[in-house]
C-alpha cells in the first residue's frame, strides 16, 4: 500500500520506518514459527510414526489457553486463536497431512469449519452427505470427518445424529462457528426476483427476506456453493453464500450480514476412530433408549442430576426400527474418564435398553 502524497513528510518518513520496523517484526515471526515447527516435527520423531503427529484436541486445547493467558492486546483472544490453530494445523500436517472429509462442495460452512480446524495443508475431501463423512472415516479413506451437527437458530442437524447412532466413530471434537449470512448477485438489489440457498441458510434470514425483500421467491438447494452457482447463471438471481462461493462464481456483495441473530452460530463435531483425552473442560455425548412405560425417560436422566452434571443438549430421533420407539440424544459437561461421569453412567444404564458414548471431547467455547 503507498504512502498518501497530501501527508505531512515527516508522518510519511515516519510511516516509512514503521514498516521497515514491521519487516524485521514478520522476519522474526516467520524464524519461529519454523522453529515451533522443528520442536513439534521433534516430538513426532519421539513419538515414532504417523501416530505423532495424531490430532490430540486436548493438547491443542492447553497449548491455546496457554497462549491466551498471556495475550496482552491489541489482538483479541478469537483473532490470536484462529492464528495459533493455523499454525498448529500447518505443524501438524509438517510431514503427514491429515486426510479430512467433509459434508461438501466447496465453499459452504462445513468446507470453511474443515478449513479452521485442520488448516491450508490438510487434505480436504467433499462428500456429498453426512453419511458419505462417516464411511470415508469409517472405512480409513479419510483420518477425521467434519459436519454440523447443530444450529443455534434451527437446532440440531437430524442427518448428523442419525448417522452417528449408525456408526462406530467417536466424536473426537467440536467447533462453535460464527454463521454470517451474505446475499450475492449479479445485479441490483432491487433487481432480484429470486433467492437461492440452503434451506437452514434461507430460514436463518427468513425475517431480513420478508422485510426487505418481501415479494422475492426463495428456493431451496443443496447447499449455498450449488446457491452460488445458480445465481451466475439465472437472471434476477441473487444467494445466501459464503463469499469464497460468491468469487468462485463472480457473485457481487448484495447486502451483508442479513442472518436474523447476531448470534446465530453452528456446532461442527470432528468424528474419528479414537476418543480425546481429557482437557480439563470437556463434553461428552451419549445416545440412550429406555423402556415405553411411564416414568421411564425420568428416571434416566435424574440419574445425572444426582450426580451433578449440568445437560447441555437433549433431544429424541425415531429409531427408525419400530414405530413410536424413540432414541434419546443427551450432551453433558464432563469426561468419561472423570469417576463422576463414570459412575453416572453406570448407573444410568440401569435404567436404559441400551447406552452408547459417542465420545468425550474439549468443549467449544459458545461466545
Amino acid at each position: 500500500m503507498s504512502t498518501p502524497k497530501s501527508l505531512p513528510e515527516d508522518a510519511r518518513a515516519r510511516i516509512a520506518e514503521l514498516r521497515v520496523a514491521i519487516d524485521q517484526v514478520d522476519e522474526e515471526l516467520v524464524t519461529l514459527i519454523s522453529r515451533r515447527a522443528e520442536l513439534a516435527r521433534g516430538i513426532g520423531a519421539l513419538k515414532g510414526g504417523p501416530e505423532g503427529i495424531a490430532f490430540v484436541p486436548a493438547r491443542e486445547r492447553a497449548v491455546i489457553n496457554h497462549a491466551l493467558s498471556v495475550n496482552r492486546g491489541p489482538l483479541p483472544n478469537d483473532a490470536i486463536r484462529g492464528i495459533l490453530l493455523q499454525v498448529i494445523a500447518s505443524c501438524r500436517n509438517l510431514e503427514q497431512p491429515v486426510t479430512v472429509a467433509y459434508l461438501g462442495p466447496e465453499f459452504t460452512f462445513s468446507h470453511h469449519a474443515a478449513l479452521l480446524r485442520f488448516g491450508e495443508t490438510a487434505i480436504l475431501s467433499a462428500a456429498d452427505s453426512v453419511g458419505e463423512v462417516i464411511d470415508l472415516v469409517e472405512h480409513g479413506k479419510a483420518h477425521y470427518g467434519v459436519v454440523p451437527i447443530e444450529n443455534s437458530t434451527e437446532g440440531v442437524v437430524r442427518e448428523t445424529l442419525d448417522a452417528l447412532y449408525r456408526c462406530s466413530l467417536n466424536i473426537a471434537d467440536e467447533m462453535s462457528v460464527p454463521v454470517r449470512h451474505s446475499l450475492y448477485g449479479e445485479g441490483a438489489l432491487d433487481e432480484v426476483t429470486t433467492v437461492y440457498s440452503h434451506p437452514q441458510a434461507l430460514a436463518q434470514c427468513r425475517n431480513w427476506l420478508a422485510r426487505t425483500l418481501p415479494r422475492v421467491q426463495t428456493q431451496p438447494t443443496s447447499s449455498t456453493a450449488r446457491a452460488a452457482e445458480l445465481a451466475s447463471t439465472t437472471s434476477n438471481a441473487a444467494a445466501i453464500c459464503q463469499a469464497l462461493a460468491a468469487e468462485r462464481y463472480s457473485l457481487n456483495l448484495l447486502a451483508d450480514r442479513i442472518e436474523d441473530s447476531p448470534y446465530n452460530r453452528t456446532r461442527f463435531c470432528v468424528v474419528g476412530q479414537a476418543m480425546s483425552q481429557p482437557s480439563g473442560g470437556d463434553k461428552t455425548s451419549i445416545v440412550f433408549s429406555v423402556k415405553h412405560q411411564a416414568g421411564a425417560l425420568i428416571h434416566a436422566l435424574a440419574v445425572l442430576e444426582q450426580h451433578g452434571i449440568n445437560l447441555t443438549l437433549i433431544e429424541s430421533r425415531p429409531t427408525k426400527e419400530m414405530p413410536w420407539q424413540y432414541l434419546f440424544y443427551v450432551d453433558f459437561q464432563g469426561h468419561v474418564h472423570d469417576p463422576k461421569i463414570t459412575a453416572a453412567l453406570d448407573a444410568m444404564r440401569e435404567h436404559c435398553l441400551f447406552l452408547r458414548v459417542f465420545g468425550s471431547y474439549p468443549e467449544a467455547d459458545a461466545r
